[in-house]
């Protein structure tokens, strides 16, 4: 049998015979190698250990201390291990698919009698006594039809029909881990006990349709975390347990922002005080547009199809649209409209409204773009994920040789407003061409280059983000990390050269003809809607005091003091302060933790001695104690505090 060469990651090439396997290999090399090798990556793919390499290849071999190959084993296989346990407790549940996920796994099962948070503690206990037994886990490749008369025979439908479903030219792999046998891609580990038994939990079980289809049958599907060892497992739950205090839906109810409801899935009810922080944050976002050059515009909410067929939007969001059909008087067929779910063929209209010279380039227009796009109900999500919502969104229209200068301005005014907001730093995707894109390779190959050399001209490096561009041009994604770690895709911008062509966008360039503009689409916030659960959630409801929505309650501890509350109030609010005055007939204590609650800022509490010395006692949120001020300090302070920080 002909070597064939590996290639490894110092560049040395060793022979080996065709076949050989990486746990050969790793053999090779040292026997501690071979004690420590987990997997191995042929090429580019995971490999598992026992799988022969039969061609010339470059191979890295992976052992625990390589997080990413480590843990998609582990979970791959702690998957394998919940299915296993599951079928040891129950034998007569029927296993379907069970994929690694982010942080962990899940598995879908068939069962008559729904899974309990009890039966979850009774699986944990059962995988621990797999894990211990160390079994061995081996794998074969099996024609198709042996694979298809074992999981008949075994009462397994599901794993008949993923068989199926394997094409032609790709091995069906067959897995066992001890007795217990699986279909699966792989790799796994070499024996149950490489899993740490103490890095993983069951977190949840829910309803899933078999293979997404909501006419198959519904499963129980029980997702699982795991890590590499207990401590990694403990601050993940710490992670969780920190965001579910930080949940943005909570947070809504109790600071009395805004509620949602079936009559309205995925609208936004905002009340009072969700609306006061909407309205400054618009505002701010309002002075900051006008600083940087924009103009703004708005356009209609329901617009006909053919603007949109025109575009290029029907074909590509149709089924995210919510259409409004008519009939028009004297018509002779209902005319069909739609109520737009972006702005941009919109604008465009309004840029074509009169001739534009090169003199007028570049037009910054922007809007607070009212947008209303079908999400499936399963993925509405508090603020997070909404059916309707408003956009900071602007357009600009300029010539080829001003996207490096636009993109600079645009990042610089983006980064300004990310650190008004509180967030010091973001990182960048650059996203090119889609699989299903409108115009040519040409056109594309000169986008992508402009935008990539734009934004290194900037001075910003990026990340490669494939085939995630729009439609119609490649973008930047601009990427938040909030108080916890987590990554928010907030701001955009696209560079466009298709839109101004299907819908005959000109100018008058300096020769006296006529020239398509490029169309740089741009957003700093995205969704307002989204960016405030964002916002709620990275200050865990205590936001920064200019945009707090009850900035001060000032609270009386006897009714005596009801005068001077008032009095301070009302001087609260000449300057410029959000202040209400709680005059109930409560203890103090029991104000300042209800207010506490609402996540109010400020608490100014006035007793006798108070009113004597016309003074306050100041609390803020999440100090310990109080001190006292005289009213006039107090007011001059909270007045620069109140203050956005754009304003003088």
């Amino acid at each position: 049998m002909a070597d064939i060469s590996l290639t490894f990651p110092d560049g040395n090439a060793r022979s080996y015979p065709r076949g050989v396997t990486p746990a050969e290999v790793a053999a090779s090399i040292s026997n501690s190698l071979a004690k420590k090798a987990i997997s191995a990556s042929v090429d580019g793919s995971h490999w598992d250990l026992k799988w022969p390499i039969e061609a010339d290849a470059n191979i890295t071999l992976h052992t625990m201390k390589d997080d990413g190959p480590a843990l998609e084993l582990i979970r791959h296989d702690l998957a394998h291990i919940m299915a296993r346990a599951v079928q040891e407790i129950w034998p007569e549940v029927r296993v379907t698919i069970g994929p690694v996920i982010e942080n962990g796994w899940y598995y879908d099962f068939d069962r008559e009698e729904p899974f309990t948070p009890e039966d979850l503690g009774v699986i944990e206990a059962k995988m621990k006594e797999i894990i211990n037994r160390r079994d061995p886990v081996t794998t074969e490749i099996w024609e198709r039809d042996r694979a298809i008369r074992y999981y008949e025979a075994n009462n397994e439908p599901y794993k008949v029909e993923l068989v199926e479903a394997i094409p032609g030219d790709e091995p069906v792999r067959m897995y066992w881990h001890g007795h217990w046998q699986d279909l699966c891609r792989g790799p796994h580990l070499q024996h149950t006990g490489q899993v740490p038994a103490d890095a993983f939990k069951l977190m949840k079980v829910a309803g899933a349709y078999w293979r997404g289809d909501s006419t198959r049958q519904m499963l129980q599907r029980i997702y699982g975390v795991g890590f590499k060892n207990r401590e990694d497992l403990k601050a993940y739950l710490t992670f969780l347990e920190e965001a579910e205090k930080r949940d943005h839906r909570r947070l809504g109810r109790e600071m009395e922002l805004f509620h949602m409801q079936e009559e309205a899935p995925g609208m936004v009810f905002w009340h009072p005080n969700g609306w006061t922080v909407y309205t400054e944050l618009r505002d701010y976002m309002r002075r900051a547009q006008r600083r940087g050059g924009y103009v703004e515009v708005n356009t209609p909410q329901v617009v006909d199809r053919k603007l949109w067929e025109r575009s290029g939007h029907w074909d590509k969001y149709q089924e995210h649209m919510f259409i409004v059909e008519v009939e028009e008087e004297h018509a002779q067929e209902k005319r069909m409209n739609a109520l737009k779910p972006m702005n941009c063929p919109c604008h465009v209209q309004i840029y074509n409204h009169g001739l534009k010279s090169y003199r007028d380039l570049p037009l910054r227009m922007a809007e607070f773009g009212s947008c209303n796009r079908y999400e499936p109900s399963g993925a509405l999500h508090g603020l997070m994920r909404v059916r309707g919502f408003v956009q900071d969104d602007a357009h600009i229209f300029c010539e080829e040789r001003q996207i490096e200068s636009e993109t600079k301005r645009f990042i610089d005014m983006l980064a300004e407003v990310y650190r008004d907001l509180g967030f010091e730093s973001f990182r960048v995707k650059f996203s090119d061409r889609p699989e299903t894109r409108a115009g040519s390779d040409e056109v594309w190959d000169k986008a992508e280059r402009a935008l990539m050399a734009a934004t290194e001209a900037a001075g910003y490096s990026f990340e490669l983000n494939p085939g995630e561009g729009a439609f119609y041009g490649p973008k930047l994604e601009f990427v938040l990390t909030d108080a916890i770690g987590r990554d928010w895709q907030c701001g955009t911008l696209q560079v466009d050269f298709v839109l101004p062509e299907r819908l005959d966008a000109t100018y008058v360039g300096e020769d006296g003809a006529k020239h398509r503009p490029v169309m740089l689409h741009r957003a700093i916030l995205g969704s307002f809607e989204r960016f405030l659960g964002i916002l709620i959630e990275n200050f865990a409801g205590r936001l920064p005091f200019w945009l707090a929505p009850r900035q001060v309650v000032v609270a009386s501890i006897v009714s005596d003091a009801d005068p001077f509350v008032l009095e301070a109030v009302e001087a609260l609010k000449a300057a410029g302060i959000r202040a209400e005055a709680d005059v109930r007939n409560e203890k103090i204590n029991y104000k300042v933790r209800e207010h506490s609650v609402g996540k109010v800022p400020v608490i100014l509490a006035i007793g006798q001695r108070e009113v004597e010395d016309r003074t306050v006692s100041m609390r803020r949120l999440g100090e310990k104690g109080s001190r006292v001020i005289t009213l006039d300090e107090a007011v001059t302070q909270l007045a620069a505090e109140a203050r956005a920080p754009d304003m003088p």
